[in-house]
């Protein structure tokens, strides 16, 4: 019941500070996200609902980073875990409980028409181009799904993730092993 109420609190809490980014002229452009050692910015018209954590049901004979299926508000998606996909490697669950309540379950925007969901280990809220110090392009050894670069203050650095290019990747879109 707790885990409910926080919910609502986060998601509250991002609408109203998503009315207040277009009342004031201010515009959120991305979802940031944290997964295994990446952070990543997931564009705001190709990022769908965000779900809390929802195990799987497992699917045989499929890639070690796609994680099976989960019935997600009455709809059928496949959970794909970023972290792993995006290594190349699969990674292991968050084991503790504290950190499987952080976890969400990202899906993509409906108009991209790929019933799919990222598995990441930490919202961390939305984020501005004002939010950043620099940026610079994808290097040329760069998947194509990924966006600019970019720096905020504290020097951390995150990769803008293009959901719609991810979701048109025959690697992403071959799960079979």
């Amino acid at each position: 019941m707790a885990n409910r109420d926080a919910l609502r609190a986060f998601q509250s809490r991002l609408a109203s500070r998503l009315q207040a980014a277009r009342t004031t002229g201010v515009a959120a452009t991305w979802l940031a996200v944290e997964a295994g050692e990446g952070k990543y910015l997931f564009p705001l018209g190709h990022a769908g609902e965000i779900f809390p954590w929802t195990p799987p049901q497992p699917v045989p004979y499929t890639e070690p980073w796609f994680l099976g299926v989960a019935n997600l508000r009455g709809g059928l998606y496949g959970v794909v875990q970023l972290s792993a996909f995006a290594a190349g490697a699969p990674r292991a669950l968050a084991a503790t409980e504290a950190a499987r309540i952080q976890s969400r379950l990202v899906a993509f925007n409906e108009l991209l028409e790929v019933n799919c969901a990222l598995l990441v280990d930490r919202l961390a809220g939305l984020r501005g181009a004002e939010a950043f110090t620099a940026a610079e392009p994808p290097g040329a050894e760069a998947p194509a799904w990924h966006g600019q670069l970019y720096t905020d203050a504290a020097g951390e650095r995150w990769q803008e993730v293009n959901l719609q290019a991810l979701s048109q990747q025959p690697q992403f879109l071959s799960i079979g092993a």
